[in-house]
């Protein structure tokens, strides 16, 4: 045991350890600017960051002149190099599900990102990622255009996680998740995570930002019957406020209503599963620390496809402090998160939580390392590593 201990050690230091991610190098080199002008420390967004995605990959106060060829047609806009970013992903880990193992799983992610301006207010965000040794897929993949007919309003259409207006799980510094994004009672195919629909997104000038999801609720999986992404006749239907208190904190709250056909595998009986969701977040901003907090309530009224319907209650949130000790140029920084879902299904309950530091070698390069522990069945998985975008 000790020898393997020992050995783990050793060999961390040569081994890649990754979170997801969500940021695109091809826009620092598009406006020849650092990552920090967007990320602190990247993947995560500062405000300006939040500003630039919400401009459609664009700056407002900064032109990219070449960024286009010029085809002497004011009607059409052909990029001149198309944006790509690629990451390899890997990481190492010991004590995986409780394996008591040491375990190389590199390269587990390969993304190839692609973003940017089509036209003036017309954008678009694609990757493609191999994950885990299977089958490649897209994920993230949608149109945005920017303030639609001169006012505020923008539109989206395509792949994008429902949680996306609350907080970005592509974002996120850490490998623990924010779980209650994931939970799916019963057999709901329904959760906060991907889904395709369109989103419409207005903000105010007093710093009220409006949001509404129109969504197939059957997740981003394979086609179904006759080659549709949608499993049934229904829509779900997501809607968001938040309001900028001050400067240093936000609230916000959601809601989430819809109905999806499921089946039971074993009785292969099949009925309509009606299900809402409600939940608050806010983000609490006094540096050199930030807090984000989330609480998720959802009721489904026949998850099991039972004959005789019984209401499932699942509850949760997350809670994530972010040290930063010299703010944006900080090159250490810490991260504490903590899981918990209480559901009348006993499959989704989790306690969980995580110790997460990070060192910047460069604006895009960070040697991490990461603490998870389960509270439910008591074990400990550690891992440390580089992550890198280029």
């Amino acid at each position: 045991m000790k020898n393997t201990v020992f050995s783990f050690i050793i060999l961390l230091v040569f081994t890649l350890f990754t979170s997801e991610a969500f940021s695109i190098p091809a826009f620092a080199r598009k406006y020849n600017m650092t990552c920090k002008t967007c990320h602190s420390p990247f993947p995560k967004l500062k405000p300006y960051g939040e500003d630039f995605a919400a401009n459609g990959f664009a700056l407002k106060d900064k032109d990219a002149p070449r960024y286009f060829v010029p085809t002497g047609d004011d009607r059409l806009n052909l990029i001149r190099d198309v944006p790509l970013a690629f990451r390899l992903e890997a990481y190492t880990t010991y004590n995986q599900d409780d394996t008591k193992r040491l375990d190389f799983t590199g390269p587990i992610v390969f993304k190839l990102l692609s973003g940017g301006a089509i036209t003036k207010d017309v954008s678009y965000y694609v990757y493609y990622i191999l994950e885990k040794g299977e089958p490649g897929k897209i994920e993230d993949a949608f149109l945005y255009f920017n303030n639609l007919f001169g006012s505020e309003l923008d539109f989206s259409i395509g792949q994008f996680q429902v949680s996306d207006p609350l907080f970005k799980r592509e974002l996120r510094l850490t490998q623990e998740d924010y779980m209650i994004y994931k939970a799916r009672p019963g057999f709901s195919s329904v959760d906060l995570t991907y889904d395709r629909g369109v989103l419409f997104a207005y903000g105010t000038p007093s710093g009220t930002d409006l949001v509404l999801e129109v969504i197939n609720g059957s997740g981003i999986g394979e086609t179904f019957l006759g080659g549709t992404f949608d499993k049934d006749k229904y829509k779900n239907f997501f809607g968001r406020i938040s309001q900028d208190i001050v400067e240093q904190f936000r609230i916000g709250t959601f809601g989430y209503y819809g109905k999806e056909m499921v089946e039971n595998p074993v009785s292969k009986f099949t009925t309509t599963n009606e299900l809402w969701m409600i939940g608050g977040d806010a983000t609490i901003s006094l540096e050199p620390i930030e807090v984000n907090l989330q609480y998720v309530t959802r009721t489904d009224n026949n998850p099991f496809a039972l004959v005789t319907a019984a209401d499932i209650k699942t509850r949760g949130g997350f809670a994530e402090l972010i040290l930063r000790p010299d703010g944006d140029n900080s090159d250490w920084y810490g991260v504490a998160t903590y899981n918990y879902i209480d559901s009348d299904d006993n499959s989704q309950d989790l306690k969980s939580g995580a110790l997460h530091l990070g060192y910047l070698l460069r604006r895009n390069i960070r040697i991490v390392g990461e603490l998870n522990y389960n509270f439910d069945i008591k074990f400990a998985r550690v891992g440390l590593g580089i992550i890198t975008a280029f």
